[in-house]
């Protein structure tokens, strides 16, 4: 598990960085500010949480796996392509209903962050 999220994390917050350049070079001339602005949401969350799965794996290295440590780096990942990848495409293709989608990413990341969190509480030392 932890050498996989390490490897998940690092190709994540890769492909942040490329997506990043990619909107700031190549879309900034062709889509309006409002998405603009909705695309580097887009880029933030997916690059926080991409660190939180590097996170997440350097715990479980400490701790020892969990199931709760699993469902958080999975859920982290689910919020990465829900709420990101709704965002990046509904920024390049104007899609609104796309935007329905984004919620339940974040419902993911919060999920993600509460399985850590009960792993971190039920740890008797």
């Amino acid at each position: 598990m932890q050498r996989r999220f390490i490897a998940w994390g690092a190709l994540l917050t890769m492909l942040a960085v490329g997506i990043g350049a990619f909107g700031a070079h190549m879309l900034k001339a062709s889509i309006s500010e409002d998405y603009m602005k909705v695309y580097e949401t887009g880029v933030h969350y997916h690059m926080i949480h991409a660190l939180g799965l590097i996170l997440v794996a350097i715990i479980a290295g400490q701790w020892g796996e969990s199931v709760r440590l699993r469902w958080s780096g999975r859920l982290l990942i689910a919020g990465i392509v829900l709420f990101s990848g709704s965002l990046y495409v509904l920024s390049i293709t104007g899609i609104k209903i796309l935007g329905a989608v984004t919620p339940l990413g974040g419902v993911c990341f919060i999920a993600g962050w509460i399985c850590l969190a009960w792993e971190a509480l039920s740890r008797k030392n």
